[in-house]
């Protein structure tokens, strides 16, 4: 057995450049040295035997010289030496010696000390001998009545493992432990007891806990955990014990220790799913997030809040608490209320989102307040996301919402301006008696929009919304102002040149008084400002995103005043109206475009946008009616449809979710009654402890799949050959951040071989755990060896080595075999997630390492569908398609899609696909294009391709 399979006690550093010391030098030091000489020397000793040495000489020489001593080093030395040494001869009889080793432990139990008591009983649970526990166990017993709780603990301890191993040497341990937990006071040692007692006498355990059940709340919180464990344990077992032990489980949930909390908490639920205990427990996990400091400690806890949400009958219960969970929203961590707001959303309905509206409402007004941050702009985005989907789902919400959000469109945070944007585009489409107010609300706000393209967002809604005579008169007044005196061109000239008034200059400018560094007091006068400073200022801002060459907004101010213009026409009957306001918004454009022809903005106007002006022009002088229908229904109408899109597809995903969580029940399943369930069938239901241990442990079982090839067979790697003397062969686990490696070695051949050694090494981000311990091996016999390695991140890594050995009675040197290398599959480490298309876009232009060396897969495949490659894609990749399927359906010839997924490290992997059908080839032509990937790391982008490059093919089987 390896060490990855042995409980491992002690740890020792061992520096591998060291010389090993000779047995003459170290026996010296051992007879004949100080204290400090014998300590190193002893010390040496340990790593020796930890590596493998015999140095049975020297067994004799540590008990003459080195067990009489006092000296606390040594005999906590001694303590592991004795831990370590072989204690048996070759034919498994206990080695004579020992015996002087028993007599020496059986004085230090009866030491004075405490510590030398304390820790010669806790190294007696390591002991694998019962000959030389039997001499003793009278002393074992008398520490139990030892004054100090160190040495009482850890006779406990003691009790507990001899007789878990060697029951005949204390039989009557569970009544000995149960008299002593009756009479002890002490927290530690009443722990360990009860814990002996819930693994060796269950019945006594639960009698013990009859008696003071009324005083369970006033125990310390390593006795309650246990406590609690047993009562999981015994109701799971045998449910009709639930109605005995449920009240002391409420008790338990108001302990002062937060541990306690949470495990009577998961007790609870999962012995009853009556409304009364899953609003208990909830409670329970909503004041530790709230109380608890650490953001790992509130996440995990949100977790077991949502999980209990993912139950059908939970649900209900847990909506009346949806105001409590706002409660966690006071903790800074912008994961922590990501995670808050998204459950709080599972949870609304129409008798409590009134008020959740108005709690989301008071954080986004409070998120205002607050010094700028970068987590208080993405909270502000959250909480605009979260208002905009209670909206959505109750309309009645938007009018109590829309005028708190839209104070946010002059926000310098452009993101969460954006969302806000977003949610007045889709409210406005959808609520036609909100558009007055929005439309109101919009001007107000219009004039002190600071970012570019949340401007041009405000230009279209109002161009697109705004269909009184007096909205539209109101819109002209709002741009006129927004971009100052007309033309642009002459007044910006005049300004440089200084022509305008001193009054227009330095109005009504205040003179500032100013403090030197004497500490007096001087006059500046307003007129010796600098005058470009001052006319930056004073710039309105049309003007001012025109004036640095941003004239994209130009052509959406075209064409929102093309519209306006179009439906202004419509509105107004007399002519002379009519013609005065189209000869306005031409003479806007032709400005904006004589300005873009100047040499004043900072960047020249782009054909695009000329083009765009000079097109609305066109339409102005025209005035022809398909022009009208194009630029008043259409655009509204392809919003429509967008938008209508859009929300087939959220109530599609709702409903798969509610697919999901609903439990059917077909008309012929039998009704489980607990009262008549017996015993064995309520013990086929998994133990949570067992689980969670076992997770802890990296030893969960999964589920394999029924397809023989994607079960342990599938990762299988044979290392050698089978004409290989020593044939090898590799099982690659992967548990998240460990891969265990379980190599299968047969010895072909009719010699022993001896010293049978696995030398492995590692290329990547892999670490080898420890050094596999050599063997030997039989004639035609075999072997399991397994070797830890650790993984740091998402890179294909390679693990290479050989096995050396001796031949039994050969003379030569030692014999090698070179072992296959084994990839590491990035795939085990690639979890599928989805992204929202802006945070895409974002990242992809965030990774920017790939502009030094780009991954770019050129497709190589013998797939002739775009569907079926791609989906072959995703099926390789483990990457999630964020491009909607409608958006992929019909066949024209060619297809884009956005490909994201993120690791168990939390990096990020993007892939975009660019594919076509060449028509031109025939119909069985291959699929060809390109696949570029970015990530954030540049291992796992290429590792990535590797495997994209490695699959494209697809395989005949």
């Amino acid at each position: 057995m390896t060490a990855a399979e042995n409980v491992c006690y002690t740890l020792i550093n061992v520096q591998s450049d060291s010389e090993p010391p000779s047995e003459v030098s170290l026996k010296t030091d051992l007879e004949k040295g100080e204290i400090k000489a014998k300590t190193e020397a002893l010390k040496k000793v340990i790593i020796m035997i930890l590596n493998g040495e015999k140095l049975p000489g020297l067994l004799m020489t540590i008990i003459r010289f080195v067990l009489p001593l006092q000296d606390h080093t040594i005999k906590k030395l001694l303590l592991v030496f004795w831990e370590i040494v072989p204690k048996t001869t070759p034919d498994g009889k206990l080695l004579q010696e020992m015996i002087l080793v028993c007599d020496a432990y059986r004085k230090d139990l009866q030491h004075p000390n405490e510590f030398i008591r304390g820790s010669t009983l806790r190294f007696l649970c390591k002991l694998k001998e019962s000959e030389l526990l039997e001499p003793l166990m009278p002393a074992i017993r008398a520490c139990l009545e030892h004054r100090h709780s160190y040495v009482r603990r850890n006779a406990v301890l003691a009790i507990y493992t001899i007789y878990r191993n060697f029951e005949h040497l204390i039989p009557d341990a569970p009544e000995l432990i149960h008299d002593f937990l009756v009479n002890e006071k002490d927290a530690s040692c009443k722990r360990n007891a009860f814990m002996m007692l819930i693994h060796a006498d269950q019945d006594r355990a639960l009698d013990y806990l009859s008696t003071c059940i009324d005083q369970v709340h006033t125990f310390g919180d390593i006795l309650q955990l246990v406590i609690v464990e047993l009562i999981y344990k015994v109701c799971h077992a045998n449910p009709s014990e639930r109605a005995r032990f449920i009240r002391c489980i409420y008790n338990l949930l108001q302990s002062s220790s937060p541990a306690v909390k949470y495990e009577a908490a998961g007790t609870l639920v999962t012995l009853s799913s009556a409304p009364t205990a899953i609003k208990a427990a909830a409670q329970c996990y909503i004041d530790l997030i709230i109380k608890e400091s650490d953001n790992n400690v509130k996440l995990i806890v949100l977790d077991r809040l949502i999980e209990l949400k993912e139950h059908p009958t939970h649900e209900r219960v847990l909506q009346d608490l949806v105001m409590d969970i706002l409660r966690v929203l006071s903790t800074p961590d912008l994961e922590v209320r990501k995670k808050t707001l998204q459950l709080a959303l599972d949870l609304v309905s129409s008798r409590n989102v009134e008020e959740l509206v108005i709690v989301l409402k008071k954080e986004v007004i409070k998120t205002n307040n607050v010094t700028e941050h970068e987590d208080t702009d993405k909270y502000r985005q959250l909480l605009v996301r979260t208002l905009h989907s209670c909206s959505v789902r109750f309309p009645d919400m938007a009018a109590n919402v829309i005028p708190v959000l839209m104070e946010f469109l002059s926000d310098i945070n452009e993101a969460a301006a954006a969302d806000v944007l977003e949610f007045v585009r889709e409210a406005i489409q959808r609520f036609d008696n909100l558009r007055p107010l929005i439309i109101e609300k919009m001007l107000e706000v219009f004039h002190a929009i600071k970012t570019v393209k949340i401007y041009r967002g405000a230009l279209w809604i109002l161009g697109e919304y705004c269909c009184t005579k007096e909205d539209i008169q109101s819109v002209m007044t709002e741009v006129r102002r927004s971009l100052g005196e007309i033309p642009i061109v002459d007044n910006e000239i005049k300004k440089e040149s200084g022509e305008l008034k001193p009054e227009d200059e330095v109005s009504a400018a205040p003179a500032q008084k100013l403090v030197t560094e004497m500490g007096t007091y001087v006059t500046q006068s307003a007129l010796s400002s600098s005058r470009p400073s001052k006319k930056e200022e004073d710039r309105p801002p049309l003007r001012g995103f025109l004036m640095d060459g941003d004239f994209f907004v130009a052509a959406s101010l075209a064409t929102t005043l093309t519209k306006l213009a179009l439906r202004y026409v419509s509105i107004v009957p007399e002519k002379k109206r009519q013609n005065s306001f189209v000869a306005e918004a031409m003479l806007i454009m032709v400005t904006v475009l004589h300005l873009g022809k100047s040499s004043l903005p900072k960047k020249p106007i782009t054909d695009d946008d000329v083009d765009r002006i000079s097109l609305c022009l066109k339409v102005l002088s025209e005035l022809s009616p398909l022009m009208n229908d194009i630029f008043n229904k259409e655009c509204r109408r392809s919003l429509s449809h967008m938008l209508t899109v859009r929300l087939e597809e959220e109530k599609l995903s709702q409903k798969k979710e509610s697919e999901k969580r609903n439990v059917t029940v077909q008309a012929d399943d039998p009704i489980s009654f607990m009262q008549l369930t017996a015993k064995n069938e309520m013990a086929s239901k998994e133990d949570q402890f067992q689980l969670s241990l076992l997770a802890a442990m990296g030893n969960t079982q999964r589920k394999e799949a029924a397809d023989p090839l994607a079960s342990k067979l599938n990762k299988v790697t044979q290392l050698t050959g089978f004409s290989d003397p020593v044939y090898a062969e590799a099982y690659v686990h992967v548990n998240q951040y460990d891969i265990v490696l379980d190599v299968l070695v047969v010895n072909q051949t009719s010699d022993t071989l001896q010293n049978c050694t696995l030398e492995l090494a590692t290329l990547g981000d892999l670490k080898l755990v420890e050094k596999p311990s050599p063997l030997t091996l039989a004639p035609h016999d075999f072997a399991n060896i397994k070797a830890n390695v650790k993984v740091a991140s998402t890179e294909n890594g390679i693990i290479f080595g050989n096995i050396v050995y001796d031949v039994s009675g050969a003379a030569s040197d030692r014999n090698c075999v070179v072992l296959s290398d084994i990839h590491i599959d990035i795939m085990d480490y690639i979890q599928p997630a989805s992204c929202t298309d802006a945070e895409f876009r974002q990242m992809w232009a965030e990774f920017e390492w790939e502009n030094k060396k780009s991954v770019k897969v050129t497709v190589n495949t013998n797939i002739i569908d775009l569907n079926e490659y791609l989906q072959h894609i995703l099926k390789s990749t483990n990457m999630k398609c964020l491009t909607p399927e409608k958006a992929l359906s019909g066949f024209c010839g060619f297809m884009a899609a956005n490909l994201y997924a993120r690791s168990i490290f939390g990096e990020d992997a993007l892939a975009n696909v660019s594919i076509e059908k060449p028509i031109h080839l025939g119909p069985d032509a291959p699929v060809t294009g390109h696949i570029r990937i970015r990530a954030k790391s540049q291992g796992m982008a290429l590792s990535l391709g590797d495997k994209i490059n490695l699959s494209q093919k697809k395989s005949n089987f």
